[in-house]
């Protein structure tokens, strides 16, 4: 078992305070999104005892590491474990299937652009799942909803917009929602919303101005008007369009299910899944991946063509992943995905031992936690410490403080449920 020191990306969403307060560290005013917890090439965690980074320490001894059965799918880490903390939205974005990655991939090494280029869609050959988990109230869109509700706000949208351009464009995303293959009719609103055409772009301008005007008409008790007549998803529009003016993506927002997660909520996230993460601090696990598709809401890359090839045009119901509590203390949050599960700990009076047979990382959020191996050997870690526990080291138990609040990333928690008989 080691401490980590996991490295803080900096991307331009990002709070300016919530992964600071978490680690100890004074506020450099730059904004930090994500401390990525784990062993992905591009910013892998360094082992606190050597230095050396986690990528190098599981290639030396991955049976040891990883242990027999995660070792022979690969030899690598299958999850990455992130702290996420959105203070304005990020990018519409979509995560490739394997084979679509492995595709991808290949391709881009083949042709361009290079490794490091910013242009780079696919950075490596795997796809990426994943599951965020609210630490705070957190806001989302996942997935698209049923396309008569969105058709019914795009409605509302074209009788409110006054230029004649943007109103047709609204009509037009209307009547291919209304389209009676759903997928076909999703695909065909997707592919319109994110083009470049002139009136699409004027009712992304003009759509937020209109409902925010409407919303402040409402609230001073000046318009007769019932906020009633407005879809739900309706205020987003302001909302996204104050961060990225003009983007058509603002207007994606009608097509998606909006998430609000409670502290200690999760939800998964299947590859094909179009979604953008709206606001709020979490733990997000995925597997090993930093492969993204994008379409808007971003100043990063965005590759229109490819997102479609990606995207999953199927309406869903976001998946709310509802945690169980084997044993006091203790609760388990299961994916849905062989790669990556998560746990949680709080405080119990006996020591527990952590899920699972392979490898593990550990995250405390508050408190303190001690863990020890089967030899004996400790490891005490406070809020704001990450740690790598070798599947080797296995069976470990874990003592908390009254106050601790820590996260343990494991590997298909599923066979450790049959296993146990949980």
């Amino acid at each position: 078992m080691d401490k980590l020191i996991s490295a803080v990306r900096t991307y331009a969403w990002g709070s300016t305070t919530a992964i600071p307060n978490l680690v100890g560290a004074e506020p450099t005013g730059e904004p930090q999104a994500e401390l990525w917890v784990g062993a992905h090439p591009s910013a892998p965690s360094l082992l606190v005892s050597s230095g050396m980074p986690l990528t190098e320490a599981i290639a030396a001894d991955p049976r040891a590491a990883l242990g027999p059965a995660v070792a022979a799918r690969g030899g690598r880490l299958p999850y990455l474990m992130k702290v996420l903390a959105a203070a304005e939205p990020l990018s519409l974005q979509v995560h490739p299937t394997r084979a679509q990655a492995a595709a991808g991939y290949a391709r881009e090494e083949a042709q361009g652009p290079a490794p490091d280029s910013p242009t780079r869609n696919y950075k490596d050959d795997q796809h990426k799942p994943e599951m965020i988990l609210a630490l705070t109230p957190f806001d989302a869109l996942s997935g698209f909803r049923d396309p008569a509700e969105s058709a019914q706000a795009f409605r509302w949208l074209a009788a409110e917009v006054s230029e004649p351009g943007a109103s047709a464009a609204a009509v037009r995303v209307a009547e291919a929602l209304e389209n009676q293959d759903a997928a076909a009719g999703l695909r065909e609103a997707t592919t319109a919303l994110l083009s470049d055409d002139p009136d699409v772009k004027r009712l992304a301008v003009l759509g937020p101005d209109r409902i925010e005007a409407l919303i402040l008409a409402v609230a001073a008790g000046s318009s007769a008007e019932h906020p009633g007549r407005i879809d739900a998803a309706l205020p987003l529009l302001p909302r996204l369009a104050r961060t990225h003016p003009g983007d058509t993506g603002v207007l994606l927002a009608l097509l998606l299910n909006l998430v609000r997660l409670a502290p200690g909520e999760a939800m998964s996230l299947p590859a094909g899944n179009i979604h953008a993460y709206l606001e709020g601090v979490g733990v997000e696990i995925m597997a090993n991946s930093d492969n993204v598709l994008r379409g808007g809401l971003t100043r990063k890359h965005v590759d229109v063509p490819e997102l479609l090839k990606i995207v999953d045009f199927c309406a869903v119901t976001p998946r709310r992943v509802m945690p169980f509590d084997p044993v006091p203390g203790l609760q388990l949050y299961l994916s849905g995905f062989d790669e990556f599960d998560l746990a949680r700990l709080t405080h119990t009076e006996a020591p527990v031992r952590l899920p699972g047979d392979g490898p593990a990382e550990v995250l405390v959020v508050d408190g303190s936690l001690t863990l020890t191996a089967e030899d004996g050997s400790q490891l005490r870690l406070e809020r704001g410490d990450t740690a790598f526990v070798p599947a080797s080291d296995e069976p470990v138990m874990a003592q908390g403080s009254i106050d601790v609040d820590a996260y343990i990333a494991v590997t298909d928690l599923g066979a450790y449920v049959d296993q146990t008989g949980l």
